[in-house]
């Protein structure tokens, strides 16, 4: 699909007339689009890439996970073998720290807060980042919802062109945040993030109503409000309603589209960051406003 034929699919709201916005030296140009990125063979065997770090932040439920998901599919990405992959999705859920004994019981009563920073080892996350900032194969721990513990399972992430990070906090964490060259928040309604995370929560993390209910109202909803929503204002890009926004979804994958194949796009300085919604009409803000509508 080409891009006007995105745009004529939705209204877009677009700084300084670039689709992409706060398009800073920062995260644009990493490596120039119309040459190949540095690359050597790393000490694991595989060729090592400098790849685009592109951070989704979002609350409980808004479907950040699904946005990736739709990414890697448009892309093709989604069923290829991990060595593969030119594109590739991490969760922080990885990086939740190990629970001290006492906070594992009020875990299992639901009396523990997880979308608290301090539930995360963000030293490990930064660390893991600059490695596969680095080129580097790293190994990414899985998370067991059922046990609130890092499994003993891991899964392996080889040298990609972009890398997804997907969480509540990934914004929070400064030294992690610029690491970043794209930033993307998943801003969905909290009365549709109850309303699937209720669901979920009982039937793939084998918790009760009451359990899900306490545990949304008495943490869930004001971390939200103290530490996930602030991080808005660091986002290049605002997504409402999550996978269902599909222009975002498809000017989104555009980007990742030249990033791979090593397009440049021409550039105008500016400073601002763009939400894109196909239906409800758009917001902006920046130092100037020219939309682009049907």
């Amino acid at each position: 699909m080409s891009l006007s034929q995105i745009l004529q699919k939705g209204r877009v709201a677009v700084n300084c007339g670039i689709l992409g916005v706060r398009i800073s030296r920062k995260y644009i140009y990493t490596h120039k689009m119309s040459e190949k990125p540095a690359e050597h063979t790393a000490s694991n065997g595989f060729e090592s890439k400098t790849p685009f770090l592109i951070g989704v932040a979002g609350g409980t439920a808004s479907g950040k996970s699904t946005v990736c998901q739709r990414i890697m599919e448009k892309l093709g990405q989604q069923h290829k073998e991990q060595t593969e992959r030119r594109v590739v999705c991490i969760s922080q859920d990885s990086f939740y720290r190990t629970l001290k004994p006492s906070e594992r019981l009020r875990a299992e009563r639901g009396q523990f807060n997880f979308d608290h920073p301090d539930a995360f080892d963000d030293k490990k996350l930064l660390s893991i980042l600059k490695d596969i900032l680095a080129g580097k194969k790293v190994e990414v721990p899985e998370y067991d919802y059922i046990s609130n513990s890092i499994s003993h399972r891991s899964h392996t992430i080889y040298p990609a062109d972009v890398v997804l990070i997907e969480g509540i906090l990934v914004f929070y964490f400064p030294e992690v945040r610029e690491l970043f060259h794209m930033k993307l928040f998943v801003d969905t309604d909290s009365d549709t993030r109850l309303a699937r995370r209720v669901p979920r929560d009982i039937m793939e993390r084998g918790r009760d109503l009451e359990q899900v209910l306490n545990q949304y109202m008495n943490f869930v909803k004001p971390a939200f409000e103290e530490f996930c929503l602030p991080t808005k204002k660091f986002a290049d890009v605002i997504i409402p309603r999550g996978a269902d926004n599909l222009v975002a979804i498809d000017l989104i994958v555009h980007h990742i589209w030249d990033i791979m194949y090593k397009k440049r796009p021409e550039i105008n300085g500016c400073n601002g960051h763009l939400e894109v919604d196909e239906a409800n009409g758009r917001r902006m803000s920046g130092s100037s406003e020219d939309t682009l509508s049907r």
